[in-house]
């Protein structure tokens, strides 16, 4: 077996009882019986305000949960973020977290006017997508939507590779492909991919 990894899964669906929330414990059981260590926390039981109020002016106390947060990417070696794609972009509360959390110092430094070291290297991570629209169909209508996750957040502090997993005509599932596609992120979660 491979070295075991330090994974952290955020369900970033602001609603626990959902595919996400099924998936994200898929991913987890996986990675448990594989020996890896887990941590996790779900959106929708983190308390914080969602808004960066005055950008980068002033420091924005962080709440406990935000800190911990930022101690759980910190301890990871692979991030996994659950989330449903809505009007082709994340949950508002998810890019929230981000906003206030994926701060200079933590995620990124500048080091020049047109340069930044990146922090947060060393780590890997996964981003899994559900949508109620089939993904080639999105991407060829909207374009890459995740690209403000993969490149914007993860790639600028330092996270490589970064794997993109898209689930698309959820709402039009049967309980035959809803099992497929959990027996899928339950190996993800086993390789901790």
């Amino acid at each position: 077996m491979k070295k075991a990894k330090r994974i952290f899964i955020l369900l970033g669906h602001p609603d626990k009882d959902t595919l996400n929330g099924t998936l994200a414990c898929e991913y987890e059981k996986g990675a448990l019986d594989a020996g890896h260590q887990v941590r996790r926390m779900s959106l929708g039981d983190m308390k914080f305000d969602p808004i960066l109020h005055l950008g980068y002016k002033i420091e924005q106390t962080l709440e406990p949960d935000l800190v911990a947060f930022q101690e759980n990417v910190r301890w990871c070696n692979h991030f996994v973020i659950f989330y449903p794609s809505w009007w082709s972009t994340m949950p508002a509360l998810l890019k929230g977290l981000i906003d206030r959390t994926w701060l200079p110092g933590f995620a990124f430094k500048f080091t020049h006017e047109f340069w930044w070291k990146k922090l947060l290297k060393g780590r890997s991570a996964s981003v899994v997508v559900t949508s109620d629209t089939i993904p080639f169909i999105q991407r060829l209508i909207f374009g890459d939507t995740t690209n403000e996750l993969k490149k914007g957040v993860l790639w600028f502090a330092g996270f490589s590779p970064i794997r993109v997993y898209k689930f698309g005509y959820i709402k039009h599932t049967g309980l035959w492909r809803r099992e497929r596609i959990k027996r899928k992120v339950y190996k993800m979660g086993c390789k901790g991919v």
